[in-house]
């Protein structure tokens, strides 16, 4: 079961991060350029948030219930603390993608809410950006499965 639920949430990432960089290059190019909020852009934000869900609770289930990682680190906090493979996973991984989860929900609910067509490019511009830095920093490059 870890195995494949580790391979689902690797893999699922790319959607992610596909959607999230999409996302990010139609709300700046649509800030700067004024253009009028479409159809395109609310269907991207929303696929954007319905993976970035999927994503998180697969990762959710790996973290609480199969990961024997986050097993072992719970079965030992204080040394798990002193080890930073094991708090990364622990923590900082963690909280760093709910964070970033958090920031895409936001920018989306702010630009649905802007009355001006073009002016809700800017808060999805700046929460998804936040968003993707941080995604990219929280995202185990060394042992990422392609």
């Amino acid at each position: 079961m870890y195995p494949g639920l580790l391979h689902a949430h690797n893999g699922f990432r790319w959607l992610v991060l596909i959607f999230l960089v999409f996302a990010v290059f139609l709300a700046i190019s649509g800030w700067a350029s004024k253009r009028s909020w479409n159809k395109a852009d609310n269907l991207v934000g929303l696929i954007l948030v319905i993976f970035m869900d999927i994503q998180f609770l697969l990762g959710l289930v790996l973290y609480a219930f199969v990961s024997p990682i986050t097993k072992a680190a719970f079965a030992d906090f204080g040394a798990a603390m002193k080890n930073s493979d094991l708090r990364f996973y622990l923590v900082e991984h963690f909280l760093m993608m709910f964070i970033a989860l958090i920031l895409v929900h936001i920018g989306r609910r702010k630009s649905k809410k802007k009355a001006v067509a073009w002016k809700k490019y800017k808060p999805a511009t700046i929460f998804y950006s936040i968003a993707l830095l941080l995604i990219l920093a929280a995202i185990p490059w060394d042992r990422a499965l392609f």
